[in-house]
């Protein structure tokens, strides 16, 4: 009786080549699809059909439009930092301290706006400020004007829908970091004779900086590229500088001056975050909180702390003054002015959004208030071959930009999460450009690209360009999902004899199920909501919903729009419940 003889096993891969073939697609994509276009359309502006040239700077410098324009961007950008982290600080501070149940519920409310279409939200707000708008209708009704105020196209109407559509972005960015934070520390502090004021501002606040500036800087670069709330609700002195670039593109075909545009927004942006890599750090993006971040001591740091305890004796000074809200410090209980606020806020993120329902069904269109019952808005929406279309292709767009980014981010965050190698802060900064670029730089590079292979107008094109922006959020989210991860599970498999392939597959991956639905859920809603990079390339006949959607506000506004963001609405609400419920059902196991 003959034995087969024993086939030798096969060389196991060096781990220069593992951890390559890891991050090697992401970063193949990335200069594929962002590098190359960037620099495309940055390069533009240097060159003319003579060679070189500086004649789009002459144009861009010559007059003081240009520049007052990126001045009133950046005071937009920087008051809705301001406002929507100061705002957002109590919301992620109360949900992150309360219970299960209730902190299922707090984060639904913010989720639901934070999903909710920018589009729905800002046309919301043209509804709620208009003339015969809810704002209008309830001062006229209660005398306090006798005929409708301009509430629109003003830089106040910009605040409040820039501040609307950030303000869940900065919450759920602090929140990440808030989750991690010890909560007997400030306890600690007050046993040990710490008043509530000082417990907070001196132990607790600090080690929640990181998500501060993270939120911080989120916000930031996402208002200063941001053109749809200037567009509907702001005037000629809210134009921002990302509304030049698309006039120039779309209208003029300038470019050279587009890219000179581009240039000059691109350099503000990257010194913006070169100062806070140099404070803080890339990594803290991922939710790293302060103590893996201790290294980043200095001098400013410690007078931050003698500030923080001059306003913590301030606190304690004024929170002597409401014996009930003390006395409730002191217990560990939430003080109710803080649970009011947040409230106050969640119910004003969310209600923008849920009045349009009511406008859906209106017979009186999208006046306020809604007089009558009609389903009509709702059978032109299906009878209408264009939205149809339109919901089809941003569905297949989101499904397959949502799978791709996961089958290229996932293995990327398991090496930036675990493995040990050199330049990984650079690395990491990388993979996060294209949240460092301004949307609108990568859309108009993706669109000039594209033009030349053909997909301007392409399923394909619109998947590799969502690809590209949602992709560094299904690395963030992995990252820190991972950083929670007890590798010693994986140790314990292994040694009862399964490989790494099998012990990834039936103990790693369904242990991180609900982080994983996360994290494509994330990528599915952003590419889902996807209007800058689709605004150029999805060609005329082929929008996507968003697209048909702008289409719709800025050339003829129908209530059929009121029908599109109510459905919106209900299928957002239906993907939180969901992701939800499979978070709830991974826990139980």
């Amino acid at each position: 009786m003959s034995t087969a003889p024993n086939r030798p096993h096969a060389a196991p891969l060096p781990t220069w080549v593992k951890n390559w073939l890891m991050i090697a697609p992401l970063l193949l994509l990335l200069i594929a699809f962002l590098v190359y276009p960037v620099g495309r359309l940055l390069s533009l502006s240097f060159f003319d059909a003579d060679g070189f040239s500086l004649a789009a700077y002459k144009q861009l410098f010559a007059s003081g439009l240009y520049l007052n324009v990126l001045w009133i961007t950046l005071k937009i950008s920087l008051i809705t930092t301001f406002l929507s982290v100061v705002l957002g600080y109590p919301v992620a501070y109360l949900i992150s301290c309360t219970e299960k149940r209730m902190k299922s519920r707090l984060i639904f409310l913010v989720l639901l706006s934070f999903w909710t279409s920018f589009l729905v939200r800002a046309f919301a707000w043209v509804v709620i400020l208009g003339r015969n708008g809810v704002v209008n209708q309830f001062l006229l009704s209660v005398g306090i004007i006798d005929r409708p105020a301009n509430l629109i196209y003003s830089l106040g109407a910009v605040l409040v829908g820039m501040v609307h559509a950030m303000l869940p972005l900065a919450v759920m960015t602090m929140l990440a970091v808030m989750e991690n934070i010890d909560r007997n520390l400030p306890r600690a502090a007050s046993t040990l004779g710490a008043r509530p004021g000082s417990a907070f501002w001196t132990v607790y606040f600090p080690l929640s900086v990181p998500g501060v500036a993270a939120a911080a800087i989120m916000v930031f670069v996402t208002a200063i590229g941001f053109f749809i709330v200037p567009t509907l609700l702001g005037g000629r002195f809210e134009t921002m500088i990302t509304q030049l670039i698309i006039d120039q593109v779309q209208q003029t075909l300038n470019w050279g001056l587009a890219g000179a545009i581009s240039v000059l927004l691109l350099v503000v942006v990257l010194i913006v975050f070169f100062l806070y890599d140099r404070i803080f750090g890339f990594a803290s993006l991922t939710g790293e909180s302060a103590a893996t971040n201790a290294n980043r001591d200095t001098a400013a740091r410690r007078a931050g702390a003698k500030v923080l305890a001059v306003v913590g004796d301030a606190s304690d000074r004024l929170i002597a003054l409401f014996p009930a809200s003390s006395k409730s410090s002191d217990a560990g209980k939430t003080p109710w002015p803080l649970t009011a606020f947040v409230w106050t806020i969640l119910i004003l993120i969310s209600l923008p959004a849920l009045l349009m329902v009511p406008i859906s069904f209106s017979q009186s269109g999208l006046n306020w208030p809604p007089s009558g019952f009609t389903t009509e808005w709702y059978w032109q929406m299906w009878n209408t071959p264009v939205w149809k279309q339109a919901l089809w292709r941003s569905l297949t767009v989101a499904l397959g930009a949502g799978v791709l980014s996961m089958l290229i981010g996932v293995p990327a965050a398991f090496l930036l999460a675990r493995a040990q190698i050199r330049g990984k802060a650079a690395l990491l900064a990388f993979v996060l450009s294209p949240i460092v670029a301004p949307r609108i730089i990568i859309a108009v590079g993706l669109f000039y690209v594209f033009a030349e292979l053909n997909l301007v107008g392409t399923s394909l094109g619109l998947i590799i360009g969502h690809t590209v922006v949602c992709v560094p959020y299904v690395v963030m989210t992995m990252v820190a999902v991972l950083r929670n991860y007890d590798t010693r599970l994986d140790l314990a498999a292994q040694s009862l004899g399964a490989n790494p392939a099998r012990s990834l597959l039936h103990v790693t991956f369904p242990i991180l199920a609900a982080g994983m639905f996360s994290a494509f859920l994330f990528a599915f809603a952003t590419s889902f909501d996807e209007l800058t990079i689709a605004l150029f390339s999805s060609g005329g006949l082929n929008a996507t919903l968003p697209k048909q959607f702008w289409d719709e506000v800025t050339l003829q506004v129908s209530p059929v729009i009121a029908a599109v963001s109510t459905c919106l609405l209900v299928f957002i609400s239906a993907l939180i419940f969901i992701a939800d419920r499979l978070r709830q059902r991974s826990l139980a196991r």
